[in-house]
Protein backbone atom coordinates (compact mmCIF):
# COMPACT_ATOMS: atom_id res chain seq x y z
CA UNK A 1 0.00 0.00 0.00
CA UNK A 2 0.94 3.44 -0.79
CA UNK A 3 1.95 5.61 2.06
CA UNK A 4 1.03 9.39 1.86
CA UNK A 5 4.57 10.26 1.91
CA UNK A 6 5.27 8.14 -1.40
CA UNK A 7 2.32 9.48 -2.85
CA UNK A 8 3.84 13.22 -2.20
CA UNK A 9 7.30 11.94 -3.48
CA UNK A 10 5.20 10.80 -6.68
CA UNK A 11 3.76 14.24 -7.38
CA UNK A 12 6.78 16.12 -6.59
CA UNK A 13 8.73 13.84 -8.93
CA UNK A 14 5.99 14.99 -11.80
CA UNK A 15 5.80 18.78 -10.58
CA UNK A 16 9.96 18.72 -11.08
CA UNK A 17 9.65 16.94 -14.85
CA UNK A 18 6.73 19.58 -16.22
CA UNK A 19 9.14 22.37 -14.28
CA UNK A 20 12.37 21.22 -16.34
CA UNK A 21 10.57 21.16 -19.40
CA UNK A 22 9.39 23.89 -19.27
CA UNK A 23 12.49 25.99 -18.47
CA UNK A 24 14.26 23.47 -21.29
CA UNK A 25 11.57 25.19 -23.92
CA UNK A 26 12.11 28.38 -22.58
CA UNK A 27 15.60 28.94 -22.34
CA UNK A 28 16.16 27.34 -26.53
CA UNK A 29 13.54 30.16 -27.01
CA UNK A 30 15.17 32.68 -25.63
CA UNK A 31 19.00 31.69 -26.92
CA UNK A 32 17.40 31.07 -30.45
CA UNK A 33 15.57 34.41 -30.78
CA UNK A 34 18.67 36.66 -29.20
CA UNK A 35 21.14 35.26 -30.78
CA UNK A 36 19.36 35.55 -34.27
CA UNK A 37 19.03 38.79 -33.95
CA UNK A 38 22.70 39.63 -32.41
CA UNK A 39 24.15 37.89 -35.42
CA UNK A 40 22.29 39.29 -37.75
CA UNK A 41 23.32 42.91 -36.55
CA UNK A 42 26.62 42.12 -35.83
CA UNK A 43 26.77 40.68 -39.69
CA UNK A 44 25.55 44.10 -41.23
CA UNK A 45 27.90 45.62 -38.69
CA UNK A 46 30.66 44.17 -40.00
CA UNK A 47 29.78 43.98 -43.41
CA UNK A 48 28.87 47.95 -43.93
CA UNK A 49 31.51 48.91 -41.33
CA UNK A 50 34.10 46.99 -42.98
CA UNK A 51 35.33 44.84 -40.57
CA UNK A 52 36.80 41.36 -40.31
CA UNK A 53 36.12 40.80 -36.63
CA UNK A 54 32.95 42.01 -36.32
CA UNK A 55 31.92 39.40 -39.11
CA UNK A 56 34.00 36.62 -37.34
CA UNK A 57 32.30 37.43 -34.51
CA UNK A 58 28.88 37.44 -36.48
CA UNK A 59 29.41 33.82 -37.55
CA UNK A 60 30.31 33.31 -33.51
CA UNK A 61 26.73 34.21 -32.81
CA UNK A 62 25.40 32.46 -35.12
CA UNK A 63 26.57 29.04 -34.23
CA UNK A 64 25.00 29.74 -31.26
CA UNK A 65 21.86 29.64 -32.45
CA UNK A 66 23.00 25.95 -34.14
CA UNK A 67 24.60 25.04 -30.64
CA UNK A 68 21.00 25.83 -28.78
CA UNK A 69 19.24 23.23 -31.04
CA UNK A 70 21.46 20.46 -30.36
CA UNK A 71 21.44 21.15 -26.74
CA UNK A 72 17.51 21.36 -26.66
CA UNK A 73 17.15 18.23 -28.67
CA UNK A 74 19.82 16.37 -25.99
CA UNK A 75 18.55 17.26 -23.17
CA UNK A 76 15.08 16.59 -24.40
CA UNK A 77 16.04 12.87 -25.40
CA UNK A 78 18.38 12.88 -22.23
CA UNK A 79 14.89 13.08 -19.72
CA UNK A 80 13.23 10.42 -21.28
CA UNK A 81 12.67 7.56 -18.78
CA UNK A 82 14.65 4.28 -19.32
CA UNK A 83 12.39 1.09 -21.21
CA UNK A 84 13.55 -2.15 -22.58
CA UNK A 85 16.45 -0.86 -24.68
CA UNK A 86 18.37 1.44 -22.45
CA UNK A 87 17.43 0.03 -18.84
CA UNK A 88 19.55 2.68 -17.26
CA UNK A 89 18.14 5.81 -18.37
CA UNK A 90 19.00 8.29 -21.37
CA UNK A 91 21.30 10.58 -19.55
CA UNK A 92 24.34 10.02 -22.00
CA UNK A 93 22.51 11.57 -24.91
CA UNK A 94 23.41 15.16 -23.15
CA UNK A 95 26.89 14.27 -23.05
CA UNK A 96 26.26 13.42 -26.96
CA UNK A 97 25.16 16.87 -27.74
CA UNK A 98 27.76 18.13 -25.56
CA UNK A 99 30.29 16.42 -27.77
CA UNK A 100 28.64 17.94 -31.30
CA UNK A 101 28.68 21.76 -29.44
CA UNK A 102 32.30 21.39 -28.60
CA UNK A 103 33.37 20.33 -32.00
CA UNK A 104 31.62 22.57 -33.62
CA UNK A 105 32.64 25.48 -31.48
CA UNK A 106 36.38 23.56 -32.53
CA UNK A 107 35.45 24.03 -35.84
CA UNK A 108 34.08 27.80 -35.72
CA UNK A 109 37.55 28.84 -33.84
CA UNK A 110 39.51 27.77 -36.46
CA UNK A 111 37.59 28.94 -38.93
CA UNK A 112 38.06 32.50 -37.47
CA UNK A 113 42.13 32.19 -36.60
CA UNK A 114 42.72 31.26 -40.18
CA UNK A 115 40.86 33.93 -41.54
CA UNK A 116 42.53 36.38 -39.20
CA UNK A 117 46.33 35.10 -39.78
CA UNK A 118 45.70 35.65 -43.31
CA UNK A 119 45.76 39.00 -43.16
CA UNK A 120 48.31 39.36 -40.87
CA UNK A 121 50.50 37.58 -42.88
CA UNK A 122 49.77 38.84 -46.09
CA UNK A 123 51.38 41.98 -45.17
CA UNK A 124 49.86 45.39 -46.90
CA UNK A 125 48.47 47.27 -43.87
CA UNK A 126 47.88 49.92 -45.45
CA UNK A 127 45.58 48.94 -47.80
CA UNK A 128 43.01 47.28 -45.01
CA UNK A 129 39.93 48.65 -44.56
CA UNK A 130 39.35 51.34 -41.42
CA UNK A 131 36.02 49.67 -39.74
CA UNK A 132 33.40 52.33 -39.71
CA UNK A 133 31.65 53.45 -36.17
CA UNK A 134 28.70 51.25 -36.60
CA UNK A 135 30.99 48.21 -35.97
CA UNK A 136 32.11 49.16 -32.47
CA UNK A 137 28.66 49.80 -31.76
CA UNK A 138 27.63 46.52 -32.83
CA UNK A 139 30.47 45.14 -30.32
CA UNK A 140 29.47 46.76 -26.95
CA UNK A 141 25.91 45.57 -27.70
CA UNK A 142 26.94 42.22 -27.96
CA UNK A 143 29.33 42.11 -25.14
CA UNK A 144 26.48 43.46 -22.53
CA UNK A 145 24.20 40.95 -24.22
CA UNK A 146 26.16 37.79 -24.62
CA UNK A 147 26.71 38.34 -21.15
CA UNK A 148 23.64 38.74 -20.20
CA UNK A 149 22.66 35.96 -21.86
CA UNK A 150 25.48 33.35 -20.02
CA UNK A 151 24.14 34.45 -16.80
CA UNK A 152 20.65 33.65 -17.60
CA UNK A 153 21.56 30.40 -19.20
CA UNK A 154 24.06 29.35 -16.39
CA UNK A 155 21.52 30.04 -13.65
CA UNK A 156 18.94 27.68 -15.50
CA UNK A 157 21.95 25.09 -16.70
CA UNK A 158 22.77 25.17 -12.99
CA UNK A 159 18.92 24.05 -11.73
CA UNK A 160 17.98 21.50 -14.40
CA UNK A 161 21.77 20.31 -13.89
CA UNK A 162 22.51 20.39 -17.26
CA UNK A 163 25.28 20.15 -19.13
CA UNK A 164 24.36 20.20 -22.47
CA UNK A 165 23.08 23.28 -21.60
CA UNK A 166 26.27 24.83 -19.37
CA UNK A 167 28.35 24.78 -22.47
CA UNK A 168 25.94 26.49 -24.19
CA UNK A 169 26.30 29.58 -21.15
CA UNK A 170 29.85 28.97 -21.55
CA UNK A 171 29.33 29.63 -25.45
CA UNK A 172 27.48 32.76 -24.64
CA UNK A 173 30.22 33.71 -22.13
CA UNK A 174 33.43 32.90 -25.26
CA UNK A 175 30.98 35.20 -27.82
CA UNK A 176 31.12 37.90 -25.24
CA UNK A 177 34.73 37.53 -24.72
CA UNK A 178 35.43 37.39 -28.54
CA UNK A 179 33.18 40.63 -28.69
CA UNK A 180 35.74 42.39 -26.44
CA UNK A 181 38.49 41.58 -28.46
CA UNK A 182 36.67 42.46 -31.67
CA UNK A 183 35.91 46.24 -29.82
CA UNK A 184 39.93 46.22 -28.86
CA UNK A 185 41.11 45.55 -32.48
CA UNK A 186 37.72 47.69 -34.13
CA UNK A 187 38.81 50.87 -31.82
CA UNK A 188 42.71 50.31 -32.81
CA UNK A 189 41.84 49.98 -36.28
CA UNK A 190 39.95 53.16 -35.97
CA UNK A 191 42.31 54.81 -34.37
CA UNK A 192 45.15 53.99 -37.08
CA UNK A 193 46.20 50.62 -36.73
CA UNK A 194 43.96 48.18 -39.11
CA UNK A 195 45.95 45.51 -38.60
CA UNK A 196 44.69 45.26 -35.18
CA UNK A 197 40.85 44.35 -36.67
CA UNK A 198 42.72 40.98 -38.23
CA UNK A 199 44.50 40.77 -34.70
CA UNK A 200 41.35 40.58 -32.82
CA UNK A 201 39.86 38.07 -35.05
CA UNK A 202 42.94 35.54 -33.68
CA UNK A 203 42.44 36.52 -30.07
CA UNK A 204 38.47 35.51 -30.47
CA UNK A 205 40.15 32.27 -32.13
CA UNK A 206 42.25 31.41 -29.02
CA UNK A 207 39.03 32.02 -26.60
CA UNK A 208 36.78 29.86 -28.79
CA UNK A 209 39.20 27.06 -28.89
CA UNK A 210 40.04 27.49 -25.03
CA UNK A 211 35.91 27.39 -24.34
CA UNK A 212 35.83 24.03 -26.91
CA UNK A 213 38.50 22.49 -25.24
CA UNK A 214 36.68 22.30 -21.87
CA UNK A 215 33.25 21.14 -23.22
CA UNK A 216 35.44 18.20 -24.99
CA UNK A 217 36.63 17.40 -21.73
CA UNK A 218 33.77 17.46 -19.56
CA UNK A 219 31.77 15.80 -22.29
CA UNK A 220 34.22 12.97 -22.38
CA UNK A 221 35.28 12.48 -19.06
CA UNK A 222 31.22 12.07 -18.44
CA UNK A 223 30.84 9.14 -21.33
CA UNK A 224 33.47 7.31 -19.83
CA UNK A 225 31.97 6.17 -16.61
CA UNK A 226 34.71 9.11 -14.41
CA UNK A 227 34.36 8.82 -11.04
CA UNK A 228 33.36 11.57 -8.63
CA UNK A 229 35.69 13.86 -7.81
CA UNK A 230 36.81 13.08 -3.89
CA UNK A 231 35.31 15.55 -2.27
CA UNK A 232 32.19 14.17 -3.20
CA UNK A 233 32.97 10.83 -2.40
CA UNK A 234 34.20 12.27 1.32
CA UNK A 235 31.31 13.65 1.89
CA UNK A 236 28.93 10.29 0.53
CA UNK A 237 31.06 8.34 2.78
CA UNK A 238 30.78 10.65 6.26
CA UNK A 239 26.59 10.60 4.91
CA UNK A 240 26.46 7.06 5.31
CA UNK A 241 28.66 6.11 8.21
CA UNK A 242 26.80 8.88 10.04
CA UNK A 243 23.43 6.37 9.20
CA UNK A 244 21.75 4.28 12.54
CA UNK A 245 22.99 0.85 12.46
CA UNK A 246 25.70 1.24 9.80
CA UNK A 247 29.34 0.59 11.70
CA UNK A 248 31.47 1.06 8.24
CA UNK A 249 31.76 1.79 5.05
CA UNK A 250 33.78 -1.17 3.40
CA UNK A 251 33.51 -0.14 -0.26
CA UNK A 252 32.56 2.75 -1.91
CA UNK A 253 32.62 3.61 -6.00
CA UNK A 254 30.82 6.04 -8.10
CA UNK A 255 30.60 6.72 -11.54
CA UNK A 256 29.30 9.25 -13.86
CA UNK A 257 26.65 8.28 -16.40
CA UNK A 258 25.40 11.75 -18.12
CA UNK A 259 24.83 14.24 -15.70
CA UNK A 260 24.04 11.25 -12.96
CA UNK A 261 25.61 9.45 -10.90
CA UNK A 262 25.79 5.67 -9.87
CA UNK A 263 27.37 4.00 -6.84
CA UNK A 264 28.30 0.69 -5.69
CA UNK A 265 28.46 0.32 -1.92
CA UNK A 266 29.32 -1.82 0.86
CA UNK A 267 28.05 -1.31 4.25
CA UNK A 268 29.25 -3.38 7.68
CA UNK A 269 26.03 -3.72 10.26
CA UNK A 270 26.14 -6.30 12.86
CA UNK A 271 26.02 -9.55 12.25
CA UNK A 272 24.33 -10.66 14.75
CA UNK A 273 20.87 -8.98 12.93
CA UNK A 274 18.23 -11.10 11.16
CA UNK A 275 18.36 -10.73 7.28
CA UNK A 276 14.94 -8.18 7.42
CA UNK A 277 17.42 -6.08 9.86
CA UNK A 278 20.04 -5.97 7.95
CA UNK A 279 17.66 -5.52 4.73
CA UNK A 280 15.92 -2.89 6.38
CA UNK A 281 19.12 -0.73 7.24
CA UNK A 282 20.19 -1.06 3.51
CA UNK A 283 16.81 0.37 2.29
CA UNK A 284 17.19 3.04 4.50
CA UNK A 285 20.37 3.76 3.57
CA UNK A 286 19.37 3.68 -0.11
CA UNK A 287 16.30 6.28 0.66
CA UNK A 288 18.91 8.89 2.33
CA UNK A 289 21.25 9.07 0.48
CA UNK A 290 19.48 9.72 -2.57
CA UNK A 291 17.15 12.15 -0.86
CA UNK A 292 20.50 13.93 0.48
CA UNK A 293 21.93 13.77 -2.69
CA UNK A 294 19.54 14.62 -5.80
CA UNK A 295 22.19 13.61 -8.50
CA UNK A 296 22.71 10.19 -7.69
CA UNK A 297 20.38 8.02 -9.60
CA UNK A 298 20.70 4.36 -8.94
CA UNK A 299 22.86 2.64 -5.80
CA UNK A 300 24.11 -0.54 -5.83
CA UNK A 301 23.98 -1.90 -1.59
CA UNK A 302 25.67 -4.91 -0.41
CA UNK A 303 25.78 -5.84 2.79
CA UNK A 304 28.46 -7.12 4.54
CA UNK A 305 28.04 -8.86 8.35
CA UNK A 306 30.30 -7.33 11.09
CA UNK A 307 32.34 -10.14 12.37
CA UNK A 308 33.11 -11.13 8.62
CA UNK A 309 33.48 -7.58 6.90
CA UNK A 310 36.71 -7.26 4.50
CA UNK A 311 38.00 -3.29 4.61
CA UNK A 312 38.71 -3.09 0.36
CA UNK A 313 38.78 0.65 0.99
Amino acid sequence: MTTNKEKQTIVNTAQSAVEEKRIIRKLSLVSIFGNTILSGFKMIAGIFGHSGAMISDAIHSFSDVLTTVIAYFGVKFSKKEADKAHPYGHERFECVASLILGLMLLLTGVGVGIAGMKNILQGHYETLAIPGAIALIAAVVSIFGKEGMYWYTRYYAKKINSTAFMADAWHHRSDAFSSVGSLIGIGGAMLGFPVLDSMASVVICLFILKVSYDILKDAISKMLDTACDEIFEDQLRQFIENQPDVMHVDMLHTRMFGNKVYMDLEIEVDGDKPLWESHAVAEQVHDRVEAAFPDIKHIMIHVNPAEFAVDKG
